[in-house]
């Protein structure tokens, strides 16, 4: 039996001497149990290898202007000693030399951005990230955090309004488009350029849920991720198995859609 290819294509990593404080702040932000205190990259592979991944989009999000650079360097860095990875940089809104940064992103070969509007606090529809989506346009994916009913930021309504600003600009809304604002996400999302991944839901979202989402959109519009170290890939894993979907959806969420859509792969 041919082997099952996974892609994660949500996951974290930050750098040795801060990881632990880094996994704790975000624990705390969700007010959630994290389940890989570590967040490494060598963490990220370990759990990675448990459920057979071989290739993992990964990130860290820029709570501060000044860190943009750092962090764009340090994902690079672990990219190239991994060649498992597919490196999305940060970017932030205020950032001066912002059009320099996105340069240099492209220069280097980043497949795309990742943006978390709760924690840098700016709504995803603002003026003042017009520009970032201009220059990213038809050239870099952008993950996004959508969705959490504490905040206003990440308004599913919000991810919409850019996606049809920019048609071919590829938005990744992250967690089934709506972390814990699912009624509004379902209702969202007509423009075609928008795609959704599995990471940090299906611990809240029933599978009649989830599969509302797949009827709605489409199956060929989901990808799986984790959101390491946040979940372990067995836990996330296994909930996805929960779905029962049939063989050829279920390989096009876990590897299929990211691969054509992302890593631009043809059969």
């Amino acid at each position: 039996m041919e082997k099952e290819r996974i892609i994660d294509a949500h996951a974290h990593i930050f750098p040795q001497k801060i990881a632990a404080k880094a996994v704790d702040s975000i624990g705390h932000f969700y007010d959630l149990t994290m389940h890989d205190g570590n967040g490494t990259a060598e963490a990220l592979l370990e759990s990675g290898r448990r459920i057979g991944v071989d290739r993992y989009l990964v990130c860290s999000t820029a709570t501060r202007p000044g860190q943009v650079k750092a962090i764009n360097d340090f994902i690079w860095e672990e990219s190239i000693a991994h060649p498992e990875f597919v490196p999305f940089a940060t970017m932030h809104p205020d950032l001066e030399d912002l059009e320099e940064e996105m340069e240099r992103i492209l220069s280097r070969g980043y497949y795309g951005l990742k943006l978390h509007p709760d924690f840098q606090e700016f709504n995803i529809d603002d003026d003042r990230a017009m520009e970032i989506y201009r220059l990213a346009e038809g050239k870099l994916a952008i993950l996004f955090h959508t969705g959490d009913n504490r905040y206003d930021f990440s308004a599913p309504r919000r991810m919409e309004r850019v996606a049809e600003r920019f048609p071919n600009l590829t938005c990744i809304a992250a967690h089934f488009g709506g972390y814990r604002c699912w009624e509004e996400a379902l209702s969202c999302y007509e423009a075609p350029n928008i795609y959704m991944d599995t990471s940090s839901a299906l611990f809240a979202l029933p599978a009649e849920g989830a599969w509302k989402f797949f009827e709605r959109f489409g199956f060929e519009r989901f990808f799986f991720g984790t959101d390491f170290p946040m979940w372990t890939h067995e836990d996330e894993l296994a909930r996805f198995n929960a779905l029962g979907l049939p063989p050829k959806e279920r390989a096009m969420i876990l590897s299929g859609n990211f691969a054509r859509v992302i890593l631009k792969e043809t059969d």
